[in-house]
């Protein structure tokens, strides 16, 4: 069994990169269907198993994952808050999520969703108040603060390419 856990582990992740709990739950829920009558310490142990083996080929690292997406959330227009959600989820510490999101950027990041959206400085036409009440209610609904969505509805053209220009992102 430890065999198994140790190749399905490799496994997983030689396809994508995964959390520790994402691998562990992952794990469990194939050992149950393979192993029949399995403990609950059995589980366990095949998990923990299959997570130092992840963590020994340098495949299971909860930091670089966390850095990784928060770098594609940012390019994809997602938010701070939004990307500290989805990690949260996928079991990352809170200290590992604070510590990749320190240097993202949410002016970045809503000027990304609003060149994808056609919106603020990126609109094709003029904006009346529907069109303008829908963007700033998108943007918020993505987790954007309010200073944020003011400044990516009125900012120009020119300076919404200077902040792509400008991030390391």
């Amino acid at each position: 069994m430890l065999a198994w856990a140790r190749n399905s582990a490799l496994y997983r992740l030689s396809r994508r990169m995964m959390t520790e709990q994402e691998l562990g739950t992952a794990i469990r829920r194939k050992a149950k269907q393979k192993f029949e009558g399995i403990s609950e310490p059995q589980l366990q142990a095949l998990a923990a198993r299959a997570i130092d083996c992840g963590r020994q080929v340098g495949g299971l690292d909860d930091q670089a994952y966390s850095a990784s997406k928060v770098r594609a959330g940012i390019r994809g227009g997602k938010s701070r808050r939004q990307i500290a959600d989805t990690l949260r989820r996928k079991g990352v510490s809170n200290d590992t999520v604070s510590e990749a999101l320190l240097d993202a950027d949410d002016l970045r990041a809503a000027t990304a969703y609003a060149r994808k959206r056609g919106f603020g400085p990126f609109r094709t036409a003029p904006a009346d108040e529907k069109r303008l009440a829908r963007e700033l209610a998108s943007l918020a609904r993505r987790g954007f603060s309010l200073d944020i969505v003011r400044r990516i509805t009125s900012m120009e053209r020119e300076e919404a390419e200077e902040v792509m220009a400008d991030s390391h992102w």
